[in-house]
């Protein structure tokens, strides 16, 4: 054990983080709570320091979730009575809790890009079997009709050709486009600037609109770049579903709170303010992302897809029995209650959706 010499070797008379005046006996700052030693930091100290915060946090997790997963309702009527320095912070908790899930659900997902098929490529893809067999059913054919498969296969390579059309088709003038409604100019605008691009691959939207002689206008130029990174996703939706499930835990924090002014308005009888429905809905929700989390696992270990739909149905009944623990009404009421605010979630929910697709395409 260190003496006191050694101890108020290292004490100041001033805190160094907010310079309150300190006596050398004391260990902490009265005012802002900081440590009060002069000592210059050493790599064990941070190592320690690090450690402590770490492990302390760690013992509320744990905590926090054995109670959310076995005891519906009760982590958050808890927190509301006062009780929250055994429990991790609902808000931080379910922020690590979905970063986790998502991580998962994007390792656990693979979207396929889904491309035309070209009559050569799927001949080159068929056995020598499958090509004979294919022709013998082309042999076949009413009539006495015959058709050879190089030449199907030819004519509708000719027919594609034959059918791509020329951006000049399209073709609208300035001017016309300042004559018409915004949503019919835009429209306008936008099969111009798709054929434009399919024909000509240009990817500066300033070159382009020289080209078209249309006005380089901050508006169609940003046009001109949505209708690029269409074809882009198109051809790769793989890339744009990732960028979205990026920002998702994001998303969803800020819809949450929506949520929340439901159950308020739902519950508005019972002594809850809002922020107290809040820390509800973020305690269920993050044990949604931990059930359905641990499905995707289990569906990548055993590849079954019977833990999906079986998460869902425990994470319906744990709602049922969080929302009859938390806010203590009668089975009818509270079942009445949970179709209601389901039925709500799901609206807002499509509506986030689409509010979401179109901002991430628009700032893509």
């Amino acid at each position: 054990m260190k003496d006191n010499n050694t101890i108020k070797k290292y004490r100041g008379t001033t805190c160094l983080n907010c310079n309150h005046p300190l006596d050398i006996s004391d260990n902490y700052c009265a005012n802002c709570g900081q440590n009060n030693s002069i000592k210059k930091l050493s790599f064990k100290d941070y190592v320690n320091e690090y450690f402590a915060g770490v492990f302390s946090y760690d013992s509320r997790v744990n905590l926090t979730l054995f109670t959310l997963l076995f005891r519906p309702g009760k982590i958050t009527k808890d927190y509301v009575n006062g009780k929250r320095m055994r429990y991790a912070n609902p808000f931080r908790f379910y922020l690590s809790v979905s970063i986790i899930f998502f991580i998962i659900f994007g390792f656990s997902n693979n979207y396929e890009g889904i491309t035309e098929s070209d009559p050569d490529t799927v001949k080159n893809e068929l056995t020598d079997k499958e090509l004979e067999d294919l022709q013998q059913d082309l042999n076949e054919l009413p009539g006495n009709v015959k058709v050879n498969l190089d030449t199907l296969i030819a004519l509708q390579n000719l027919r594609d050709t034959v059918t791509t059309k020329s951006y000049k088709t399209k073709y609208i003038t300035q001017n016309k486009v300042d004559s018409l409604s915004f949503f019919e100019a835009t429209s306008k605008r936008l099969e111009l600037y798709n054929a434009f691009h399919e024909e000509t691959k240009i990817t500066s939207s300033t070159v382009a609109l020289d080209s078209l002689h249309h006005n380089k206008t901050n508006y169609n130029e940003w046009l001109y770049k949505k209708t690029i990174d269409y074809n882009f996703m198109t051809e790769n939706p793989k890339i744009f579903l990732n960028y979205i499930l990026g920002k998702m835990p994001l998303i969803i924090f800020f819809f949450l709170p929506v949520v929340a002014l439901f159950n308020w308005l739902l519950y508005w009888r019972r002594n809850f303010n809002y922020m107290e429905h809040l820390v509800f809905i973020f305690h269920v929700q993050s044990v949604f992302f931990v059930l359905l989390g641990l499905s995707l696992l289990l569906k990548e270990i055993f590849n079954i897809d019977f833990f999906t739909p079986l998460a869902t149905l425990l994470f319906l009944f744990y709602l049922y029995k969080a929302m009859r623990n938390f806010y203590e009404q009668s089975r009818f009421k509270t079942i009445v209650k949970f179709l209601i605010i389901n039925t709500i979630f799901l609206i807002l929910a499509v509506i986030a959706t689409l509010i979401t697709l179109f901002a991430s395409f628009a700032i893509y």
